[in-house]
């Protein structure tokens, strides 16, 4: 190992001695933070930016195959959220660029600097130009799940792999064609829905920025969430009308209601998960069990809007309700991967009819997958997402870290769903004034009806 990448390798060890591996969400940014070192930092952070981007260029570039998908993010959140795991890297872990032209990269940087301190008009802030070369090199690799988070960011974001975060309470999506984006679900008692904000609200500005187009990750990360007590001034435009319509929603801390259930008429459960985050398993067992007690008899588990999330709460949820077997597995671009077994021998078996749509994505469809390849459910509604890919998290050591998508994964069955999505068993279009578990909801009530053999 050469000095620079060994003195390089210590500093990150010395800044954060092996981060603890855990498993995080893709879901929600938040908070727009810059952090960095000034002078020989600064520069030290253009080579290495660079340098980096080139080499992850060549390497991944041509070796996985993007869709560029809605963003779904849980805070008003993903791309968002994915099936995700986080490792600690170093330099010396990371093969050698040798094959970059240094002197090329540093006469081109040189080259940029003086352009911008002779004629650049604002006041320049290095911090924010050298987390700019890092974001910019991922993005560069054309795929939305990659991302790089600064430190305040990657803090924020493990904050919200709990459960919590500070924003206003909605999951958004945005089209992966038009980028326009969708209030999908308020959560009940949130800033969000006491300031008057519904689902189906196309999101036009969050104080004066305009969202159409924006990158939804950092779009969130920086107007969306915020200080606790902090507002923003969000413009939507709501009904076939599009009505314009202004709301200040005033920002808080938000304990993400992962699971909500209710027990129906005639033993029928309805259990709806809005996302899998760490603290989803056990609420989902907890929900499951309280069901159980209270008689039931058939089930309803609904997945409709729900942009994933933590792999292993689907998988935990999985073991806890199917029989004993492979759920799902994963595969790099080496065909290396890991599988993941239902070996519990637990199960929940009762006639089930699981509810899915287009925002349906990333762990909510091994989920889908799961039960529909086990032959344990039914599924009504519309096609999912499509997002079979999975990110690992990288922290940096300096505080900083890197999602990346490394894998695919399959149904037990060996079926790649990225870019296909799921097929219902039961195609079924929401009507347009129908919303999820209200007074009116189509697909549920086929679900029901098919529960009752009518």
């Amino acid at each position: 190992m050469d000095n620079e990448n060994k003195s390089e390798t210590e500093q990150l060890n010395a800044e954060k001695d092996g981060a603890e591996t855990s498993v995080a969400v893709s879901a929600a940014r938040a908070g727009a933070g810059a952090t960095g070192k000034k002078g020989s930092g600064f520069w030290k952070g253009f080579f290495w930016g660079l340098a980096a981007a080139a080499l992850l260029v060549l390497i991944v570039a041509g070796s996985f195959l993007y869709q560029l998908g809605r963003g779904l993010l849980p805070d008003a959140a993903s791309a968002r959220k994915g099936a995700q795991s986080e490792k600690t890297a170093t330099i010396s872990e990371l093969p050698n660029p040798e094959h970059l032209d240094y002197d090329k990269i540093m006469k081109k940087i040189k080259l940029l600097q003086r352009v911008i301190s002779k004629n650049f008009l604002f006041d320049e802030h290095p911090e924010e130009v050298e987390n700019g070369i890092y974001a910019g090199m991922l993005r560069g690799l054309g795929d939305p799940y990659t991302v790089y988070y600064t430190e305040e960011e990657y803090t924020r974001m493990n904050e919200e792999t709990s459960g919590t975060y500070s924003g206003i309470g909605a999951l958004l999506s945005q089209d992966k064609e038009s980028g326009i984006c969708t209030v999908v679900t308020v959560f009940a008692g949130s800033p969000a829905e006491e300031a008057g904000l519904r689902e189906g609200d196309i999101l036009y500005t969050v104080d004066g920025n305009e969202i159409t187009g924006a990158e939804l990750d950092y779009f969130v990360s920086t107007y969306i969430h915020g200080e606790e007590g902090s507002s923003a001034e969000i413009v939507v435009l709501r009904g076939e009308t599009r009505e314009q319509l202004t709301f200040t929603v005033t920002r808080r801390s938000i304990d993400v209601p992962t699971v909500e259930y209710e027990l129906k008429e005639d033993g029928i459960a309805y259990l709806r998960i809005l996302q899998f985050d760490v603290v989803t398993a056990e609420q989902f067992q907890s929900a499951v069990d309280a069901l159980t007690e209270q008689g039931m008899q058939k089930l309803v588990i609904d997945l409709r809007n729900n942009p994933g999330g933590v792999v292993q709460s689907a998988v935990q949820m999985l073991d806890y309700m199917l029989p004993d077997g492979l759920l799902v597995y994963t595969a790099g671009r080496d065909g290396v991967g890991e599988k993941y077994y239902s070996e519990d021998g637990h199960e929940v078996s009762v006639p089930t009819v699981l509810l899915i749509n287009g925002n349906s994505a990333s762990s909510a469809e091994i989920f889908a997958g799961a039960y529909r390849d086990f032959g344990r459910a039914t599924l009504v509604g519309t096609k999912t997402f499509g997002k079979g890919i999975v990110q690992f998290v990288l922290p940096l050591g300096d505080g900083s870290a890197v999602k990346l998508t490394t894998q695919h994964y399959y149904t037990p069955s060996g079926f790649d769903l990225h870019g296909k999505g799921i097929e219902p068993d039961v195609f079924l279009e929401p009507g347009e004034s129908d919303t999820i578990n209200g007074e009116s909801d189509a697909q549920l009530e086929r679900a029901m009806r098919i529960l009752k053999n009518e």
